[in-house]
C-alpha cells in the first residue's frame, strides 16, 4: 500500500510518522521524570536522543528524495572454474573444497554430481542442504558455501590498457567503466572509443562504447553491464604525422575536433626555415589512392594525415 501512495502522500506519511515517533519519545521521557528516570542516568536523554535520530533521518529522507529502501546489489552467480569450499556444521566428513566444472556441477561426497552453476552462494547451499535432506543423510544440514577462486565468470580486457589480462567479476552489476579501472585504464596512446564483444542470449554481441561521453552527463546505459566470457578492446588511437620544416616531426595522436593548426602546433610548430603558409596533405581516400593538397589552417585532421611543412620562399 505504501509503494501505491503518491510522492507528495508519501512525504506527508513519511513526516507523520517521524512527528510521532519524536512525540512519543517526548512522553516517555516525561514518564521517566515522573516516575524515577533519575535512578537511571541519561536513560531518558538517550531515549530522546534516538527518537529524534530516527525522526530526522525519516525527514532527510524524504526531503532529499532519497529511497528509503534501496534495491540490494545483484549476487554473484558460480560459474566454470570457480573453486568453492562446502562446509557442513558438525560433519567435516562432508566439507569439501570443490571446482566447478564446465557443464557447472561439483563432486560431492554420498550425493554425487550437484549443478550450481548460474546459482548464487545462497541458493547452493540450499541445494547442497536439499540433496543432504532429501538423500536422507541428515535432517536439518546447516550448509555454508565460500568461493575461494573467481575464475567462472570473467573478462579479458586487451588492447591499450596499463595491465591486460582476465578480470573477475565479482558481482553480477561489474560495467564497462570499474573494468577498465581493474585494468589501470586507458595508456595515452589508447583510443576513446572501446570495443565490447561477447554473446548475449545466445547471439553475437558487439558494442561500441564512447568513454569520454560516460563521464560528460551521459546516460547509464552508455556504460554497459558485462558478462562472462566478455572481451573488452581498448584499440590504438588515430595518429597523424607531420614531418619537414617542423620542430618535432614525427607521429601524434588525433584529438577529437583537431585542426591542421593544431596538429602543427602539437608538432611544435614550423622551423625558422619553415612557412606554415606552405603546407601539403597527404590523405589517403576510400580508393586507396593518396590525394595531395593543399590544405587551410582550419580544416580537420582525420586518421593517418600526413602533414609537409615546406621551406619559406624567402
Amino acid at each position: 500500500m505504501f509503494t501505491a501512495l503518491s510522492d507528495r502522500r508519501r512525504r506527508r506519511w513519511i513526516l507523520g510518522a517521524g512527528g510521532r515517533i519524536l512525540g512519543w519519545c517526548r512522553r516517555a521521557c516525561a514518564a521517566l521524570a515522573r516516575y524515577g528516570a533519575w535512578r537511571m542516568p541519561g536513560a531518558a536523554a538517550a531515549l530522546a536522543g534516538a527518537g529524534a535520530a530516527v525522526a530526522c533521518a525519516l525527514m532527510l529522507a524524504t526531503s532529499s528524495g532519497v529511497a528509503i529502501a534501496a534495491p540490494a546489489e545483484a549476487e554473484y552467480r558460480l560459474g566454470p572454474g570457480d573453486v568453492i569450499r562446502v562446509q557442513v556444521f558438525q560433519n567435516p566428513d562432508l566439507s569439501v573444497e570443490a571446482r566447478v566444472s564446465e557443464a557447472g556441477a561439483i563432486g560431492y561426497p554420498l550425493v554425487g554430481p550437484l549443478q550450481l552453476g548460474g546459482l548464487s552462494l545462497g541458493a547452493a547451499e540450499r541445494r547442497v542442504a536439499d540433496a543432504l535432506r532429501q538423500g536422507r543423510y541428515l535432517k536439518s544440514p546447516q550448509v555454508t558455501i565460500q568461493l575461494l577462486q573467481v575464475r567462472g565468470s570473467q573478462v579479458a580486457v586487451l588492447g591499450q590498457v596499463a595491465r591486460p589480462g582476465r578480470f573477475p567479476l565479482e558481482t553480477a552489476n561489474v560495467r564497462a567503466s570499474e573494468m577498465l579501472a581493474a585494468a589501470g585504464g586507458i595508456t595515452p596512446l589508447g583510443d576513446e572509443l572501446v570495443v565490447i564483444s561477447g554473446v548475449r542470449e545466445g547471439k553475437p554481441f558487439r558494442r561500441v562504447i564512447d568513454v569520454p561521453a560516460l563521464f560528460s552527463g551521459g546516460a547509464s546505459d552508455l556504460d554497459p553491464v558485462l558478462a562472462g566470457g566478455d572481451t573488452v578492446f581498448v584499440p590504438r588511437a588515430p595518429m597523424f604525422y607531420i614531418y619537414g620544416q617542423a620542430q618535432r616531426p614525427g607521429s601524434y595522436r588525433v584529438e577529437r575536433g583537431m585542426t591542421v593548426m593544431q596538429a602543427l602546433a602539437a608538432g611544435g610548430g614550423p622551423t625558422a626555415r619553415g612557412s606554415a603558409s606552405r603546407l601539403r596533405l597527404h590523405r589517403t581516400g576510400t580508393d586507396g589512392a593518396v590525394v595531395e593538397t593543399a590544405p587551410q589552417l582550419t580544416d580537420a585532421v582525420q586518421p593517418n594525415d600526413v602533414i609537409y611543412v615546406r621551406e619559406s620562399l624567402f
